[in-house]
């Protein structure tokens, strides 16, 4: 594999993580890997900038630069979206916590809206994600789905909490 290509492989897999579900099914098509890359971004968190203007700064840069990775990913791998490409699915949870209290209820409400609105697809997310090809349809509905699952768990903390 070309230098390159394996750097690309690397960011866009999540360090390989997405890997692992794959191997462990069998399956080439709904492997588990978007479950491991959220799962790598929520045990990222505490990386993550805590002020919330840093943290949107932050996301701010790491969402054009997941968009760039995921569009040579999906090159590299020769097949779009790609399910070891779980780079959106970390940008995606990421914008499900962006400007809300790290608190466990915040977290899991935001993981687990996620994972369901990212595996739903519910409109306006599968029209966003047939609507644009390369890096930008790999990425734009998952930070969509992140979008929704923040507001409902704000939405959520208000009724739960």
């Amino acid at each position: 594999m070309p230098r390159n290509d394996f750097i690309i492989k690397f960011l866009a897999s999540g360090g390989f993580i997405s890997y692992i579900p794959a191997r462990l099914t069998g399956f080439k098509k709904f492997t588990g890997s978007g479950m491991a890359g959220t799962l790598l971004a929520l045990l990222l968190t505490p990386f993550l900038p805590e002020n919330n203007f840093h943290f949107a700064l932050f996301l701010l840069a790491f969402v054009p630069f997941s968009i760039w990775v995921a569009g040579r990913a999906e090159a590299a791998y020769g097949t779009h979206d790609d399910p070891r490409i779980v780079i959106d699915e970390i940008a995606g949870f990421w914008t499900a916590i962006l400007f809300l209290d790290r608190t466990p209820f915040n977290l899991a409400a935001a993981f687990v809206l996620f994972r369901a609105l990212d595996t739903l697809k519910p409109w306006p997310i599968k029209k966003l994600e047939t609507a644009f090809s390369g890096g930008f349809g790999i990425i734009m509905d998952d930070v969509l789905a992140g979008a929704e699952a923040n507001l409902l768990t704000r939405l959520a903390a208000v009724f739960f909490l």
